[in-house]
């Protein structure tokens, strides 16, 4: 071999060797400064607790503050835009949830970002069931009699939501398609107006966040007749699930997950996803967690991401069946 070629060779190994040294002592030494936690949703709501909630717990294991960045707009599209085009380097991550990755792709025409392609799942960390609640004034006292009421009364009951396409939404849709009943949705921008038109009773029904009604219904001003979830909820003990209700494999959540951009480097995705599934088990934070409604999970990246997958395919033959207008 020419010395001159024997030469470049052995520069060439020495530059990767070199860049392969400088890696791990670069993926040793992850986080060495703050990270940015983009959430897609105002500051002071559900998703924006979850998120210090679990950023108080990251901040203390890995060493390094985690920055809370509120990003609101489009249901989420924004944050999540924000987040997909963020660099790949283990310092952006994003809270994702139902609505940024499995409602938005069917709903959105245009959306700005691909919610596989353009993100790294790391874990999902807990799953928040909504409540089926009625006004006092509905002569309804359980599913079956709420069911047999509408049946008898088609198009008479109307239902709030937060908005087309959101969350409670889909859960009623889901809940009208599989019982069988014709109900009408009044959509609203936002659960505080929705509320207020249930509490008045302009509107009967409303599958709503526990938090947010949970007082309603402590005080008498509504009647909760069932969970979405697949287990009971540890708030509500003595309400039965849906299913357990009289509509057979009905099951929905919302819930909330941590994401990186697409391309971040695993042994960070490894690092971050340690750390937040042990913040999730401590005692206190799934203590939290329960206030909120939600249920403490912490996944794998691998489960998280065949969990997305699979929201996104039942949502979406949700929002097809429901006709839900694309945005």
């Amino acid at each position: 071999m020419p010395r001159s070629v024997r030469s470049l060779l052995v520069q060439c190994i020495g530059a990767c060797v070199l860049a392969c040294l400088a890696f791990g002592a670069r993926a040793a030494d992850y986080p060495s400064r703050p990270i940015h936690l983009i959430v897609p949703f105002a500051a002071g709501g559900g998703n924006d607790t979850v998120a210090r909630l679990v950023g108080q717990g990251l901040t203390a294991e890995l060493g390094q503050p985690v920055v809370i960045d509120n990003r609101p707009g489009a249901g989420g599209v924004v944050g999540a835009e924000a987040a997909a085009h963020a660099a790949p380097d283990g310092y952006t991550l994003f809270l994702g949830g139902v609505g940024s990755h499995a409602i938005n792709p069917s709903l959105h025409e245009h959306l700005g970002y691909d919610p596989v392609k353009d993100f790294t799942p790391i874990s999902l960390i807990a799953s928040a069931p909504l409540v089926l609640v009625v006004h006092p004034s509905v002569p309804a006292t359980s599913v079956h009699e709420l069911v047999a009421l509408a049946k008898a009364k088609p198009g008479a009951l109307n239902y709030a939501s937060n908005g087309n396409g959101s969350s409670s939404h889909l859960a009623a849709a889901m809940f009208a398609s599989m019982t069988g009943v014709d109900l009408v949705h009044v959509p609203y921008k936002g659960l505080a107006p929705a509320l207020g038109d249930l509490l008045s009773g302009q509107v009967q029904l409303m599958f709503s966040s526990v938090v947010a009604i949970l007082p309603h219904v402590k005080a008498g001003k509504l009647r909760a007749l069932a969970v979405s979830s697949k287990e009971r909820l540890s708030l509500l003990p003595d309400l039965p699930t849906v299913s357990e209700a009289g509509v057979p494999n009905y099951q929905t959540s919302s819930w909330y997950g941590i994401l990186a951009p697409a391309g971040t480097p695993p042994d960070a995705v490894a690092r971050l996803n340690a750390a937040i599934v042990k913040v999730v088990a401590q005692p206190h934070v799934r203590q939290a967690l329960a206030q909120e409604g939600a249920d403490p999970v912490g996944s794998t990246p691998a489960a998280f991401g065949a969990f997305i997958q699979s929201e996104r395919e039942r949502l979406g033959e949700v929002i097809r069946t429901a006709k839900v207008p694309m945005q």
